[in-house]
């Protein structure tokens, strides 16, 4: 083999490797939807067939009744949300908040939570925060199809057995 064959022989292996380059990158390309839609990772909500949109209080109610499921979490929302909710509770036929201390911003295919929590006392809270958002993740990814990015965990007070009591009269600290 000439110096010449050597040298067609490399300048064909090299064309066949960018070939093939460019072809892995055609398809990745096409697989993420890059190539079909200018976004970068493919959505379970956008096809061919049309998009899928979902609403704020859709993920807002998924995180919340997600985020209650979890054992150590005594409620959701801050002072006044919770004292709204005992009022609420007290007018027959008014039904229960079930997005009460949770506050989502959804976008085309993520969306971000923010969760106000109490804990029951003797709960190792960074174990609860833990769970809370694997339980909120799972529910928004598997329920919307939704990438959720953040999950942020304000613990704004401890509920310890009894607070929510009066206590009688006669026991009464003066």
């Amino acid at each position: 083999m000439t110096a010449t064959d050597t040298e067609k022989t490399d300048a064909a292996k090299t064309d066949t490797v960018k070939t093939a380059g460019t072809k892995a990158s055609q398809q990745h390309a096409n697989e993420s939807g890059s190539a079909r839609n200018g976004s970068e990772r493919p959505s379970a909500l956008q096809s061919e067939q049309g998009t899928t949109t979902i609403s704020d209080i859709v993920v807002q109610k998924i995180a919340g009744l997600a985020a209650r499921n979890v054992r150590g979490v005594h409620d959701l929302g801050g002072g006044a949300a919770r004292a709204f909710g005992a009022l609420r509770d007290r007018i027959p036929g008014a039904s229960a908040s079930v997005g009460q201390g949770v506050s989502v911003e959804v976008g085309e295919t993520q969306a971000a939570v923010d969760l106000e929590i109490v804990v029951e006392y003797g709960v190792a809270i960074a174990e609860l925060a833990r769970a809370i958002r694997r339980s909120v993740i799972s529910a928004i990814e598997q329920m919307t199809g939704l990438e959720v990015v953040e999950v942020n965990i304000n613990v704004n007070d401890v509920y310890i057995d009894g607070d929510d009591d009066e206590q009688p009269a006669g026991n009464r600290v003066q």
